[in-house]
């Protein structure tokens, strides 16, 4: 782990929120050639809120004095405080085209561009301002979140790094650190990080559940169940902690345990597919086919690319002796998962029990060359969170 299409990542919202308070910071402007009583007119009615007279007032200007730079700057600002950021945008920069060394101007027009998801742009406007104030927290951190926006995550960490050292107390810049950390796979500045967090935020479940990734992802899987369940703890209705939980004991083959984990999330939150899927799921493997087969179905009509739902159906039709409907699930489930070892070791024992040996020891080879795994906890919580388009 949206941008795509250069729309922002779910997980950027709540990090923009350091940001987002810039948008009002005005440049510093210097004095500029024009009537000083016009200028003055059009700064007090911008600093009163009345924007829509400030605005003509600025635009007047630009008619008397098309070269004045200033005047562009503050119609700028004025459409970036209405979220209007592409005319904003082009305020800003036919301000640049004129004086493109104006105090504080392209950090507003990177600002800006930051906004409108512009990340490549606004990462030069930022690198531009930073190179005149080095060290500039605030430069710092957007061009983390820049690059952070782009999905550069490996590129983002030092800036971000550099910020949370300069601001110790910052939980949201810790967790866009880490999670920055976590999809360039550094799994120990993961747990660097969360570790601070809860050191501020002892019960902040979403560092709990991401350090729990963090953990499955090298292999821990004690470690990962223990912070999942210290997020339980700290609040046991936060999304995908129950449901995270269930999943590490599922590829464990802890049917109950798990069943009770994805029947816990559902309670708090009833449409989570996943949790249904893998809950109908432990079901079968527990031999509750009567309680099983209506929800499959009911996932299989509404969900049709989810291959474990046509697995598990292939499993309970051949089980009740419907050996066409079976074969039809079992070759859906293939299709849309093929690389799954386990999938294929399963269709396979459907198939013997079908009397089709040929294609049961071509599922058995077949599974025998793909290597054994799960998908990560991490990989199946950004499948939930970030579903293909």
């Amino acid at each position: 782990m949206s941008l795509k299409g250069k729309r922002i990542h779910p997980r950027l919202i709540s990090a923009c929120v350091i940001a987002v308070g810039l948008l009002t910071i005005p440049a510093l402007l210097g004095q500029q050639q024009g009537p000083a009583s016009e200028r003055l007119r059009a700064m007090a009615l911008e600093q009163s809120g009345q924007n829509a007279e400030a605005e003509q007032a600025w635009i007047d200007i630009t008619k008397a004095d098309p070269q004045n730079p200033e005047a562009f700057a503050h119609l700028g600002l004025l459409e970036a405080r209405q979220e209007h950021y592409d005319k904003a945008i082009d305020y800003y920069r036919k301000a640049a085209a004129i004086n493109p060394d104006q105090p504080g101007l392209q950090t507003n027009l990177g600002l800006a561009l930051f906004k409108a998801a512009q990340f490549p742009d606004a990462i030069r406007s930022f690198t531009t301002e930073l190179k005149k104030h080095p060290g500039d927290p605030r430069l710092t951190i957007l061009l983390g979140m820049a690059h952070y926006g782009m999905k550069d995550y490996l590129v983002a960490i030092p800036y971000l790094q550099r910020v949370a050292e300069q601001d110790p107390q910052n939980v949201a810049l810790r967790m866009t650190l880490a999670r920055s950390c976590f999809w360039s796979k550094q799994y120990q500045c993961v747990l660097n990080a969360c570790k601070e967090i809860l050191a501020l935020q002892a019960d902040s479940a979403d560092a709990n559940l991401l350090a729990g990734e963090a953990l499955d992802q090298r292999g821990d899987k004690l470690g990962a169940a223990k912070s999942l369940r210290a997020g339980i703890d700290a609040n046991p209705t936060q999304p995908q902690l129950h449901f995270g939980l269930g999943y590490l004991l599922w590829t464990e083959s802890k049917w109950p345990q798990a069943a009770n984990e994805f029947q816990l999330e559902l309670q708090s939150h009833p449409d989570h597919l996943k949790a249904r899927i893998y809950l109908a799921d432990s079901w079968v493997q527990l031999g509750q086919f009567e309680k099983a087969l209506p929800e499959l179905e009911k996932l299989a009509n509404a969900n049709p690319s989810e291959s474990l739902v046509h697995l598990d159906l292939g499993v309970l039709y051949a089980h009740s002796g419907r050996n066409d409907d079976a074969i039809r699930e079992l070759r859906l489930a293939e299709q849309y998962d093929p690389e799954d070892t386990e999938f294929h070791t399963r269709i396979a024992r459907v198939y013997q029990s079908v009397g089709k040996r040929d294609d049961a020891n071509a599922e058995l080879e077949t599974a025998r060359t793909l290597p054994r795994r799960h998908a990560s906890l991490g990989e199946v919580i950004d499948s939930i969170e970030s579903p293909a388009p």
